[in-house]
């Protein structure tokens, strides 16, 4: 079965990539306050796309055979055998090293950023904790917060609060994502071997666990105001949304269908975080003006 370029595309997992390069531009707007240079702005996004190309290649090429007893996932380019395995690995490796030239062409921490998530992802996260701990999608959430953290370093070239500030709103973002995907699609994951929290745990203890990481997100947004990063358009509007996410968490205690509950949960997780990076756009060019 001969490889098309539209597999090679797919298996990097191109609308994982959309949504992180929409956190990494709202980093380096919030850092910018919205002015723009096209010498830092493209290769630090160009460079973020690759790095994250090449750490989802290693990740479908590493989870092979895990991915072919999941139905979510069986129909994959390297589980389907469209893709040769070692010319998966070759192109994630050139997909990796192009981006983190163009990441170290920006600033040596912005590299060394994206190198962070690139280790975080593929080995502690793929290699490791997937298949040993219910701990690897809090710690996996390092890599996913590292996008909006590189955008605003290449502005910054400093880890400063505003940096830690939307490391914490990523961070405490995924793990509740994820475990909502997890509840609907945890036979799945049963079935594949991977002790996610609903697998090991059970549903009730997962829906337990979500709510300091929602709670605390809603703080993490306040502190962005209260320091002076956004504005009050983003307070009101991210805040109402992060309080409806809090409420509807709380409500997933008492819920008397599960997986109905856990859809609704990850299809506004994923709404969330493009509002909120749109919306942090939107008010820093009208806070800075």
């Amino acid at each position: 079965m001969k490889a098309s370029w539209r597999d090679y595309y797919e298996v990097t997992k191109p609308r994982i990539i959309f949504l992180n390069l929409v956190a990494a531009f709202g980093g380096y707007w919030l850092a910018s306050r919205g002015h723009v240079e096209w010498g830092t702005l493209l290769p630090a996004m160009f460079g973020t796309a690759l790095v994250m190309a090449s750490s989802c290649v290693f990740n479908n090429y590493f989870d092979m055979d895990f991915d072919r007893k999941m139905e979510r996932t069986r129909n994959r380019p390297l589980p389907m055998g469209k893709i040769e395995p070692s010319r998966a690995l070759a192109y994630a490796v050139i997909l990796g090293v192009i981006g983190e030239a163009l990441l170290f062409s920006v600033g040596w921490l912005v590299g060394v950023l994206g190198l962070v998530g690139m280790f975080v992802y593929v080995v502690i996260y793929t290699l490791w904790l997937k298949r040993s701990s219910t701990w690897s999608t809090s710690v996996g959430g390092i890599s996913g917060a590292m996008p909006p953290v590189i955008g605003y370093t290449a502005v910054t070239g400093e880890l400063d609060l505003g940096a830690w500030l939307l490391f914490a709103v990523l961070f405490l973002w995924q793990p509740p994502h994820f475990w909502a995907l997890g509840i609907f699609r945890t036979e799945e994951y049963r079935a594949a071997g991977y002790p996610l929290l609903p697998v090991v745990k059970g549903v009730k203890r997962t829906k337990v666990q979500m709510l300091p990481y929602v709670t605390l997100l809603f703080a993490a947004n306040i502190l962005l105001y209260a320091y002076r990063y956004v504005g009050l358009i983003y307070l009101v509007v991210i805040g109402l949304l992060t309080l409806a996410w809090v409420i509807h968490s709380w409500m997933g205690l008492a819920a008397k269908d599960d997986e109905k509950w856990a859809r609704k949960n990850f299809l506004f997780s994923v709404n969330y975080l493009l509002v909120l990076f749109v919306v942090m756009v939107i008010d820093t060019a009208a806070y800075s003006s």
